[in-house]
């Protein structure tokens, strides 16, 4: 009953979209379908001020579940709840026309434009009309109160250490248990990095189905590590982790899985699949790389990002903000300008973890409401495709 009780002092306000989501910012997107559209898009994006482009290097001659993968991505950034519309610019007009469809679905407003038989400058124009309409219907749209139980978040570690495990991760948990208590529906992920817990995620699943589902997944995520026959020493930990004191993936694992906290999986999904609220816990699988998994959970529909570190890892994204938290001293002091909540004084034992949960909402209630975090002040932008295979 008390974290329930805590749900009605949040004062919280988002924008509500056409089919009744929320989202926490209010961008417009310009989506290249493929690599030979960055450019255009990115021309888009230079001439209207509120139009963002996210350039990144694939889509040719991707095929099957590959390709799928990159379309389930970019359209699910198109109707992620913190977009407010989407122009969509591709080499040819079938496969934009394809992202666009499933945007459309959403209610929000999207325009299409294929560069062949007009050329980057017609598109470039063309676009940025359509562009420039909707980042003036989008400043107009107004902030409203919104619940807890409308948001879906996701949450990641990176650089860790430790300090991590022993406090970051443990403060973090909490906060997990609260907003899943509270209703909202939070993503996990980073499949390789449950090695040697994998159990522990495992037994918490909410159906012998679900259970047999994860461990299916898991599975063949290591026996596709497995297959390439080499030593991930160095990228499983990374010398970043091994520089903090983590010598085996165990370690890590242990120390990951603490900031999941301690309620069921109610959900068990594959790469970019679209969470819905109300869904409490949810594992997603995804690859441990920081950029990429942050992108799927934005794909997926997450609004707000958690991502606890402990040597310092910089990482944003271009429409979800992310906020970083770090109970390492050094870490602290030496990146302080990428650090949204510092908890040194959690891992000395100066405020318990109800205090560091306390810390870590109230940062989270702030940037609902539109403080900018260290990540979007400083342009950390990065969008990551995950790619299973390589193209044709």
């Amino acid at each position: 009953m008390a974290r329930k009780s805590v749900a009605k002092v949040l004062s919280l306000t988002g924008y509500r979209r056409p089919n009744g989501r929320v989202g926490v910012r209010n961008h417009v997107l310009v989506l290249p379908v493929d690599d030979l559209s960055n450019a255009a898009a990115e021309g888009v994006a230079r001439l209207i001020n509120g139009a963002m482009a996210l350039p990144h290097p694939y889509g040719r001659l991707q095929f099957g579940q590959d390709l799928e993968l990159t379309f389930r991505t970019l359209s699910g950034h198109g109707t992620n709840p913190n977009v407010y519309g989407a122009v969509v610019i591709g080499i040819e007009p079938k496969w934009a026309e394809r992202v666009a469809s499933a945007i459309a679905q959403s209610g929000k407003p999207v325009e299409t434009f294929s560069i062949e038989r007009h050329g980057d400058l017609n598109v470039i124009n063309m676009a940025s009309r359509a562009a420039y309409r909707m980042v003036q219907e989008a400043s107009e749209l107004k902030r409203e109160p919104i619940e807890v139980s409308e948001l879906v978040l996701s949450i990641k570690c990176g650089e860790s250490d430790p300090t991590l495990g022993l406090a970051g991760n443990k403060a973090q948990g909490q906060v997990v248990d609260r907003l899943v208590d509270m209703g909202a529906s939070v993503i996990f992920g980073e499949t390789s990095e449950l090695t040697g817990g994998e159990h522990l995620i495992a037994n918490r699943c909410a159906t012998p189905a679900l259970r047999r589902q994860f461990m299916q997944m898991y599975n063949d995520y290591i026996r596709m590590i497995e297959a390439q026959g080499v030593d991930l020493l160095g990228s499983q930990p990374t010398e970043g982790n091994i520089r903090g004191g983590l010598s085996t993936i165990e370690e890590k694992a242990l120390g990951n899985i603490q900031k999941t906290g301690s309620r069921p999986v109610n959900a068990v999904l594959d790469y970019a699949e679209p969470v819905p609220p109300g869904q409490g816990l949810v594992f997603m699988n995804s690859s441990s790389a920081g950029a990429e998994q942050v992108t799927l959970c934005a794909a997926a529909g997450s609004v707000l990002h958690f991502f606890t570190t402990g040597q310092g890892n910089v990482v944003g994204h271009p429409i979800m903000p992310v906020i970083k938290i770090s109970p390492n001293p050094i870490t602290c002091g030496t990146m302080s300008e990428h650090i949204d909540v510092k908890l040194p004084d959690l891992l000395v034992g100066e405020i318990g973890l109800e205090q560091a949960a306390d810390r870590i909402m109230e940062v989270f209630v702030r940037t609902v409401n539109g403080r900018l975090t260290a990540a979007e002040l400083l342009r950390h932008n990065e969008f990551v495709l995950t790619k299973l295979y390589p193209s044709a």
